[in-house]
């Protein structure tokens, strides 16, 4: 439990509280090290990143990470690494962030839209079926009469709750395809098959490359960060030379003592290091990971538990087989039982003071996808219908128990006063 719920409810009723969507969970011990990171005289990438990559692999139980200045840098060089080319598609989640796919945009191939599971809002590999047999047939409306071969598939782990990622290799080894695992909300994560197989951490084998994040709302943070995992030796290879410059040999080697001061250009590459400052930081967050996972999990069971009986929306799943990391709680409003929509609902919290958020609005209703591809919301129908259902409610690892039931009575009382009067008198 995250405190007494007696003390909670009183701190509340004696005063106002306000509960921000996120808030990274930081320590003196980050200070420190960013301190004396600054004083070493060592900025750029050195040190504090090698033992960040080091340490962040043996986290995951993976061969090779690679760390890097954001997730969609991670997922950029995935894709480039594994040779996306121009007239290619890679299949890709419509619920996500941005990054997921303008990356296959990047390299000027096709994001081909998958469908989710209106539970989990994960990908729906039945969709995804669907999809490859249209481009097989030179059916998928989006091609314009070009022949694409699907190459690749970009699960992601909404929330924090992992695919079936035995479904998800299935699916790619049926079809020829490379994954790239968008692992932005799931670390620490991890799954399994059944109750008496061993769990599998996320980036252990789940994938050709798993992409972290470290933005300020996630599990860790670096601030701005991502970090690139694989097992694959000329794969990480690839994606540390692509990271700065196409260079032979990075920064660290070049300039400490035992490196040498020449270099060659391989390939044209990008800028895409992470800074020792942001390694001294992901270092002692990473060493908090699993407590500070562990804090989340006590605030979602503590949503799942005082919410189960509400009316109004349908909480999220937490199956068994899992360790969640729990970076977002979304809810999923049952709209026809309430007088008010979700932005209304929304509105409604923030004028309570509790901060929210909602995961995501579909790409194929974005105008890039709409304009540039002509996807509709009848084109992918239960992510049209889960997104104007879905709000994030606040969930972090420093959160308070008093903020917590704010937030379950702040969602009781809306819904209670909005409730359409024949279901909630039911209830």
């Amino acid at each position: 439990m995250i405190g007494n719920l007696e003390s909670a409810v009183a701190k509340k009723n004696g005063e106002a509280i306000n509960v921000p969507f996120f808030a990274p969970h930081l320590t003196e011990r980050e200070i420190e090290e960013v301190t004396a990171t600054l004083r070493s005289g060592w900025l750029t990438t050195g040190p504090q990143v090698k033992n960040f990559e080091l340490e962040f692999a043996e986290a995951v139980n993976a061969d090779y990470a690679v760390a890097l200045n954001s997730c969609t840098a991670a997922l950029h060089l995935a894709v480039e690494a594994l040779g996306l080319k121009e007239n290619q598609a890679v299949l890709v989640p419509t619920m996500t962030f941005a990054a997921s796919a303008e990356i296959v945009l990047y390299r000027n191939a096709l994001p081909v839209l998958v469908d989710c599971d209106p539970h989990t809002g994960n990908m729906d590999l039945t969709d995804a079926e669907d999809k490859i047999a249209k481009l097989k047939a030179g059916e998928f409306p989006c091609a314009d009469g070009i022949d694409y071969e699907a190459v690749g598939i970009i699960p992601v782990h909404v929330g924090g709750n992992m695919l079936d990622i035995s479904a998800v290799k299935d699916f790619a080894a049926k079809h020829n395809l490379w994954i790239v695992e968008d692992a932005a909300h799931a670390f620490p994560a991890a799954w399994r098959p059944d109750a008496d197989d061993p769990w599998q951490q996320c980036g252990e084998s789940t994938a050709d490359v798993t992409c972290f994040s470290f933005y300020a709302n996630k599990t860790i943070t670096t601030g701005e960060g991502g970090m690139a995992v694989t097992n694959n030796r000329a794969l990480a290879d690839r994606i540390r030379m692509l990271s700065l410059h196409g260079l032979s040999n990075d920064a660290w080697q070049r300039y400490s003592g035992s490196g040498s001061w020449d270099y060659r250009i391989v390939l044209p590459g990008y800028k895409y290091n992470l800074t020792d400052i942001a390694g001294a930081i992901g270092r002692c967050q990473l060493a908090r990971a699993e407590e500070m996972r562990k804090q989340r999990e006590a605030i979602a069971e503590f949503y799942l538990e005082s919410l189960s009986q509400a009316p109004g929306f349908d909480l999220p799943p937490f199956p068994e087989n899992r360790v969640h990391s729990w970076h977002l709680f979304p809810i999923s409003l049952n709209l026809e039982s309430l007088t008010i929509d979700r932005n209304e609902f929304i509105e409604e919290l923030k004028r309570s003071g509790v901060g929210c958020s909602v995961h995501w609005r579909p790409l194929h209703l974005h105008p890039l996808y709409q304009e540039r591809f002509g996807w509709n919301e009848s084109d992918l129908p239960a992510a049209t219908k889960l997104w104007s259902r879905l709000v994030s409610l606040p969930i972090y690892s420093s959160m308070s128990l008093e903020a917590a039931v704010h937030v379950v009575e702040t969602v009781k009382q809306i819904c209670a006063e909005n409730a359409r009067r024949e279901i909630y008198m039911a209830a």
